[in-house]
């Protein structure tokens, strides 16, 4: 029922994962977790990653687009009392305003009772963000591959091999993503352009069939990258650890700056771990996060 509270669990993602630029995304398990109930007026407890900014009611994401969606679609407002626990570091290409944005229209959608299904939401959410990489991974969950024919989203998702695990490293300060897009060019050599797209055929595929020894050159990019790498340090100095140590790939987190490293099981964070610290070294502040593939999308849990 409308009036009733809702729960929303919505996952971390990465995008690009070096030649996928725009078009590829795998969710991550830590979670952006939300209790919504209707309320006099709005109102948000928030505990986790940047609570402060979270609890900021003032041009915040969430509660502006939720707000544009029910006016937009000639809805009352509900004013809502938000519970939050934030997992997702803000501004680190964590997908963030992905997760953020989803749960402005699944509240939309169940408030306003709008009746919207996937291809709706992922519609709405695309309109929103830009591009459909990381709302389709936050809320399909899995690896997917992402192509926009106007304002539709076309999406092929997989399952992330199970054995494999991932490691992000955060820099000590967050990356506006329109800083990191614009220092791209406007234009790339056919070289560069078929390479990409030979490696993005073999990242599809390598995390379609659990191809661990493909995402040393799946995972290679010349189309942003090295772009972005004199403002997102640690990617190079974490590329030279590809192969070595259980690491088989890494690549900016979407647009950086964080840097997704993959790991081949479990049994190989603890070596993957030490490498990156001692080429990190003492003296750089970076923090490492451990995690997994997470296989399912953005889940609500209503009836309370």
């Amino acid at each position: 029922m409308p009036g009733c509270a809702l729960r929303l669990r919505l996952p971390a993602t990465s995008a690009n994962l070096g030649p996928g630029f725009d078009a590829v995304a795998v969710a991550l398990d830590f979670f952006l977790e939300i209790e919504a109930s209707p309320a006099q007026e709005f109102s948000i407890v928030a505990t986790g990653r940047d609570a402060a900014r979270c609890m900021n009611l003032e041009d915040n994401l969430i509660f502006e687009a939720y707000k544009k969606l029910l006016l937009a679609h000639n809805r009352s407002i509900v004013p809502l009392a938000i519970k939050m626990s934030n997992g997702i570091p803000l501004g680190m290409g964590c997908g963030s305003s992905a997760a953020g944005r989803l749960a402005a229209i699944a509240l939309a959608v169940h408030f306003g009772k709008l009746g919207w299904g996937t291809d709706r939401i992922l519609e709405e959410a695309y309109a929103l963000e830009g591009h459909p990489d990381n709302i389709a991974a936050c809320w399909l969950g899995g690896f997917v591959a992402t192509a926009c024919e106007g304002a539709k989203i076309h999406v092929a998702r997989v399952t992330s091999p199970a054995e494999w695990r991932a490691i992000l490293a955060l820099p000590a300060e967050p990356l506006p993503t329109s800083k990191a897009r614009s220092v791209l060019p406007s234009s790339y050599s056919l070289a560069d352009v078929v390479a990409n797209l030979q490696s993005v055929s073999l990242l599809s595929l390598a995390f379609a069939q659990a191809r661990a020894d493909l995402l040393r050159i799946a995972m290679s990019d010349r189309i942003h990258q090295p772009y972005r790498a004199p403002i997102c340090p640690l990617l190079p100095q974490l590329l030279p650890l590809v192969g070595g140590h259980g690491i088989l790939g890494a690549a900016l987190s979407g647009a950086g700056p964080s840097v997704l490293v993959i790991v081949d099981s479990e049994a190989s964070l603890p070596q993957a771990e030490a490498a990156i610290r001692g080429v990190l070294g003492t003296g750089q502040e970076a923090e490492l996060v451990l995690c997994g593939f997470q296989s399912d999308g953005a889940s609500r849990l209503i009836a309370l």
